[in-house]
C-alpha cells in the first residue's frame, strides 16, 4: 500500500509527465522500497549499482546514461512492477552526467528551431532571468484559440496545470507569437485565475510577447499547479494556422480553434512538425463543429516539436 501523499494515480502521472528523477522517488516511494533492499534485489540479478547512484538518480544529482547504468534502469522498472520502457523513455537519450541544473532538464530543442524566430525569444527570456525549463513541466495544457470575422488571430485562452520538479517555482513564462502584422505593443497580456502578470517583454519586429505569470504560491518539488491566462491579439493580418512549439516533453495537449461564424474555412487538418524547417507530418482532416464552430484534437504524451492546426480559406 502506498504511503500517505504517493498514491499509484501520482505513480502512473509522473511516468507518463516525467521528469525521471520525480518518476524514479515516486516508484520506491509507493513501492515502499529503502534503496539499500533495491541494490540487494539488483545485485540477485546480475545488476551492480551503488546505492549512493541510486540516491543521485532518485534526486536529479545526476543521471544514468552508461550501457551498465542503463541496464539497471530497466532492472528497476522489472523490480518496481513499472511498465517495460516506462523510465527509459524518461531519460530521452540525451544529456551529459552534471549537476542538478543539466540532470533535471528533459530532452529539449531551442524555441528557435521551433518557431522560426531566431533569438527573439532566447533574449527575452534572458532578460527576465530564467532557467531553460523553469523548473515545470506541463500536466496538462488545455488552449482555446479564437479566429475573427476579419479571418484573423483575436486571441486565445490557457488552462493550464504544471508539476514542479525543484523546490521554489513561482512562476511561469508564456509566450505569444502573433500572425505576421502582429503589433506586440498593442497585445494584451490577461492573467486568469491563481496567477497575476508579472513582467512583459515585447519584440515588435517579429510578434513575440513574453509575459511573466507570478503564482499565489512557491511550489514544492512534485507539487501540481493550476491556473489560467490569456493573450488578446487581433493585430495581425489573415490567419491561416495555429502552432504551438514545445521545447520539453509533457503530458496532455489540447488545441481548439473556434471560428467566426461569418468566416468558416473549408478545411482544417491537424499536423506535426520536429521543427519550423521541417516537414509537416501526422497530418489528419479535423471536422468543423456546425453547431460550435470548432475543431480540436489531443495529444496524450507531448514531445519535443512543433503540434498545430491549419486551415483552407478558399
Amino acid at each position: 500500500m502506498a504511503p500517505p501523499g504517493h498514491t499509484e494515480a501520482d505513480l502512473a502521472q509522473v511516468l507518463h509527465t516525467g521528469p525521471f528523477h520525480l518518476a524514479l522517488r515516486t516508484a520506491l516511494a509507493v513501492r515502499g522500497l529503502p534503496l539499500q533492499r533495491v541494490q540487494h534485489h539488483l545485485a540477485h540479478r546480475g545488476i551492480k549499482v551503488g546505492v549512493t547512484s541510486l540516491c543521485y538518480w532518485q534526486q536529479g544529482a545526476r543521471r544514468p546514461q552508461r550501457p551498465e547504468s542503463l541496464k539497471a534502469v530497466r532492472g528497476l522498472e522489472e523490480l518496481l512492477r513499472l511498465p517495460a520502457g516506462s523510465l527509459i523513455r524518461l531519460l530521452g537519450g540525451a544529456g551529459a552526467t552534471g549537476g542538478p541544473s543539466e540532470a533535471e532538464r528533459p530532452a529539449t530543442r531551442s524555441y528557435r528551431n521551433l518557431v522560426g524566430v531566431p533569438g527573439t525569444v532566447e533574449e527575452l527570456l534572458a532578460g527576465l532571468e530564467s532557467p531553460a525549463d523553469g523548473g515545470l513541466h506541463t500536466v496538462g495544457h488545455h488552449e482555446r484559440v479564437r479566429i475573427g470575422a476579419a479571418r484573423e488571430l483575436v486571441g486565445r485562452d490557457s488552462q493550464h496545470v504544471v508539476r514542479a520538479h525543484r523546490d521554489g517555482v513561482d512562476r511561469y513564462l508564456a509566450i505569444h507569437h502573433g500572425d505576421p502584422g502582429c503589433d506586440a505593443e498593442r497585445v494584451v497580456v490577461r492573467a486568469g485565475e491563481n496567477c497575476r502578470t508579472g513582467r512583459v517583454r515585447r519584440h515588435p519586429g517579429t510578434g513575440v510577447v513574453v509575459a511573466e505569470l507570478l503564482f499565489d504560491a512557491r511550489l514544492r518539488a512534485g507539487e501540481t499547479y493550476l491556473f489560467g491566462y490569456g493573450f488578446e491579439d487581433g493585430t495581425g493580418g489573415v490567419s491561416g494556422e495555429y502552432v504551438r512549439g514545445f521545447g520539453f516533453a509533457g503530458g496532455q495537449y489540447v488545441l481548439q480553434v473556434r471560428f467566426h461564424e461569418e468566416a468558416l474555412p473549408v478545411r482544417c487538418r491537424r499536423f506535426a512538425q520536429t521543427s519550423a524547417g521541417a516537414p509537416r507530418g501526422a497530418r489528419g482532416d479535423l471536422t468543423l463543429s456546425g453547431r460550435h464552430r470548432t475543431v480540436h484534437f489531443v495529444e496524450q504524451g507531448v514531445r519535443p516539436g512543433i503540434l498545430g492546426i491549419d486551415w483552407d480559406w478558399d
